[in-house]
């Protein structure tokens, strides 16, 4: 990607963070039992495969990717503090909540509360075009979830209750998908560096 000038190296900075963040996650949860992968192969740390940070990886870069080839620009944006402060607080209940109540309603109530107001706008085939930025998050981390119907259907890796038998992935993750869309969104924003409408024109 970066020989044929695909991706930039920010951009693949960026992505090798999506790595690093998301097999410190996973190695985390397998741990606590959340989900678990199946026995056997060579490339993997502790109990995690190394395919699992390239999941996260991909999802950056797929972010990092049509950010730039969609030209996206945002109408209004929230100050990046306040984005980056979002992210973390997300981060850290992915991890807390095993010991402390889990504040992901809050969460949610504070993604709606700075991106309510938010338009995406793209450009396809020279005309631009817009939707609401909460329900193009919310779009994305759907087809994760159809995905991860098929990930643990194959049985890359398998949740509690699919033990002893394949069941569709509970659509309460869906919320937890939905979260993580943030947090990959606010990392790509550190080098893609959000346009807004008044600073387009």
């Amino acid at each position: 990607m970066l020989v044929f000038r695909l991706e930039s190296w920010d951009e693949a900075k960026v992505i090798l963070a999506f790595h690093v963040t998301g097999t410190a996650m996973e190695q985390f949860k397998t741990q606590a039992g959340s989900w678990n992968y199946s026995d056997g192969g060579y490339l993997h740390i502790g109990m995690v495969p190394l395919y699992s940070g390239f999941m996260y990886a991909a999802v950056g870069s797929y972010i990092a990717r049509v950010w730039r080839i969609f030209r996206f620009r945002f109408d209004p944006y929230p100050p990046r503090w306040t984005t980056v402060a979002l992210a973390t607080a997300i981060y850290i209940n992915f991890f807390a909540h095993h010991w402390l109540p889990d504040i992901r309603l809050g969460l949610f109530a504070a993604t709606a509360l700075l991106f309510w107001r938010t338009r995406v706008y793209f450009t396809v085939f020279r005309a631009e075009r817009w939707m609401p930025l909460l329900l193009g998050w919310f779009l994305v981390a759907l087809f994760i979830w159809f995905a991860e119907n098929i990930g643990t259907f194959a049985n890359a890796w398998s949740y509690p209750n699919q033990r002893h038998g394949w069941e569709m992935v509970s659509p309460a993750k869906l919320g937890a998908w939905y979260l993580l869309m943030i947090i990959s969104f606010v990392m790509v924003s550190l080098v893609q560096h959000p346009r807004d409408s008044e600073a387009a024109r």
